[in-house]
């Protein structure tokens, strides 16, 4: 019979990254870098916490598609991507519809402004405007650190329209903010 002290550490150990198989794990090592991507996305902290949230609320209802290694990942990724193009959707019909909502539909922390840069801030406002699906691709190359072809795989797109996707919006962003050309 295991005591308390072993079971207990066997709950610390830590989760391996590659089993992803179990909701558990997949919770631990993935809540992250999903809400990294979702903020990259939607630009607002409340808005990819409520992506992610529903993403993984997604995956714990068709726990079948955690049978394959790897699965659960995608699943997440384009779950958070999906996401977040409803959340932006959504965000714009209220702006155009109802008119009652500012540019400013959630006001930063107060600590917020003192924590970007100047250079930080420019960057995010480029990003922003960049057309929806540049952005997209470009938040899960650098962001995400994903390929071309998980790209593809996350949003729908085929590997050569993420190819020119993000070709056009680095050379948007250089030109935005000044890089080489």
């Amino acid at each position: 019979m295991d005591s308390i002290a072993d079971r207990l550490a066997v709950d610390r150990r830590e989760p391996d990254p590659a089993d992803d198989r179990s909701f558990d794990t997949l919770y631990r090592t993935q809540w992250w870098p999903m809400l990294r991507l979702a903020q990259g996305l939607v630009d607002d902290v409340s808005s990819a916490e409520d992506v992610v949230q529903d993403a993984f609320a997604g995956l714990y209802r068709n726990s079948a598609v955690l049978a394959d290694a790897g699965s659960g990942t995608r699943y997440l990724r384009a779950s958070v991507v999906n996401g977040a193009r409803s959340a932006l959707r959504r965000r714009r019909t209220v702006r155009t519809w109802l008119g009652q909502v500012r540019e400013s539909e959630h006001a930063p922390a107060a600590d917020e402004p003192s924590l970007r840069s100047a250079e930080q801030e420019a960057a995010r406002r480029a990003l922003a405007a960049l057309p929806s699906r540049q952005r997209e691709v470009l938040t899960l190359r650098f962001l995400a650190d994903l390929s071309d072809s998980e790209i593809a795989n996350a949003t729908g797109m085929s590997a050569g329209h993420v190819r020119s996707a993000a070709s056009r919006g680095l050379a948007t962003l250089r030109s935005t903010l000044g890089g080489p050309s």
